[in-house]
């Protein structure tokens, strides 16, 4: 996404998913946006929290 001359913070993607998960999956009780290790993000169609 960057290239290696990039000098802002290195987790802002962390930083964005994190706040994406306040934002819509705390207050419905789910968990939308699974970490992939080693590959990134994913947005799961019916993640519940209690599964």
């Amino acid at each position: 996404m960057w290239d290696f001359a990039y000098e802002g913070d290195p987790n802002i993607v962390e930083v964005y998913i994190s706040a994406l998960r306040r934002k819509i999956d705390a207050p419905f009780g789910r968990r939308s946006i699974t970490t992939v290790r080693g590959a990134g993000y994913r947005l799961e169609a019916d993640g519940d929290i209690g599964a």
